[in-house]
């Protein structure tokens, strides 16, 4: 009798371990399942102004926003994936959420390759993303729709950063020069060797000779530590432009209840304004004065005629693309007077 009571007593004790334990995995279960974790993938060094200024504040907006519900996780670097294939790893979830450039891809976005042509004057970066982000609300290009784009942000005007000076063509002709993108196919029309290559590869490249220059923003002289391997800066606010996106995976964005993607939404156009839609534009004052009086650069500015000439070499471009959209099926002149008139208004 002793021995039916105890054993029903250890029975109905593991009966008891057995709900509390099912009760408390499911609760753990439900806490899990309430959070929802996203990875950002990018290509900047962790010090970056793009993760310290930008991405590491809008995704601790967001978490505080959704009181924790989402939580996001910043993978700087290439941790998570190369830059060139940041944009497809996002359409096939390898990130959910990915920084990168268009341009990387070159021939993956030819629509976007509009706010990257030479001869379109920007003179910030802030003019220039806002003229992009607008651009791409009004032309809606099919090439991003595979992904949620949350924001694009542009270097803004870009310049030659070499190892011996260049003060006309004739100095430029052969030299091997880091470029990607439309920007590669501006130097050949202006004599130069390109070479395509992310620039989390030029300071290695420079530093080896592999190659003798660079085209982009002045900010990658500091934040790129460009200014150690290189020693003339030559202005040239008509070559360049770089756009970037970020960008989320669609199922993942689909799947988000419509609570959490408007607050997101908001964090969106709040950061793009305050932040990104400007960010290069600091980096690059900060970096012009370090490159010149830390790192001892030389600036060099074109003379009125010389610019002409690196001006008449490079305006036709704007026709190729033209030409080339319309054999792709797309309203080329369209998109290239859709361009320049937001980038008229945004000037004024």
């Amino acid at each position: 009798m002793k021995g039916q009571k105890l054993l029903t007593f250890i029975m109905t004790v593991l009966l008891l371990f057995t709900v509390c334990g099912c009760t408390g995995t499911e609760q753990g279960e439900q806490d899990v399942q309430d959070v929802i974790e996203l990875s950002v993938a990018h290509f900047f060094p962790a010090t970056h102004p793009a993760d310290t200024d930008l991405l590491q504040p809008w995704a601790q907006a967001i978490e505080e926003a959704t009181d924790g519900k989402v939580q996001i996780t910043i993978f700087p670097g290439e941790g998570l994936l190369p830059a060139a294939q940041i944009y497809d790893g996002v359409v096939d979830g390898i990130a959910d959420i990915g920084l990168s450039c268009f341009s990387y891809t070159r021939g993956r976005f030819p629509v976007l390759e509009a706010f990257e042509l030479p001869g379109i004057i920007y003179p910030n970066s802030e003019i220039a993303s806002k003229v992009a982000w607008e651009g791409i609300q009004t032309l809606n290009p099919k090439e991003v729709q595979d992904t949620k784009l949350m924001m694009v942000l542009t270097t803004g005007p870009g310049d030659l950063y070499t190892k011996t000076p260049v003060r006309t063509l004739e100095d430029l002709q052969g030299m091997e020069i880091r470029a990607t993108g439309l920007s590669a196919k501006t130097l050949q029309a202006l004599g130069a060797v390109p070479v395509a290559m992310p620039q989390s590869e030029a300071y290695e490249s420079l530093s080896k000779g592999i190659v003798k220059g660079n085209l982009g923003p002045v900010e990658v002289l500091k934040g790129w530590r460009q200014a150690e391997v290189t020693e003339h800066l030559t202005r040239t606010p008509f070559l360049y432009n770089t756009l970037f996106f970020i960008t989320m995976n669609l199922d993942k964005w689909n799947s988000l209840d419509s609570e959490t993607q408007q607050i997101i939404e908001g964090i969106n156009e709040k950061f793009f304004e305050e932040v990104a839609a400007g960010l290069w534009d600091k980096q690059n004052e900060d970096a012009m004065k370090f490159a010149i009086d830390e790192e001892g650069m030389t600036e060099i500015v074109l003379s009125p005629e010389e610019s002409d000439k690196w001006i008449g070499l490079v305006e036709g471009i704007q026709e190729e693309f033209v030409v080339e959209m319309n054999k792709q099926g797309f309203a080329g002149q369209e998109i290239l007077d859709t361009v320049k008139a937001l980038a008229d208004k945004h000037n004024q």
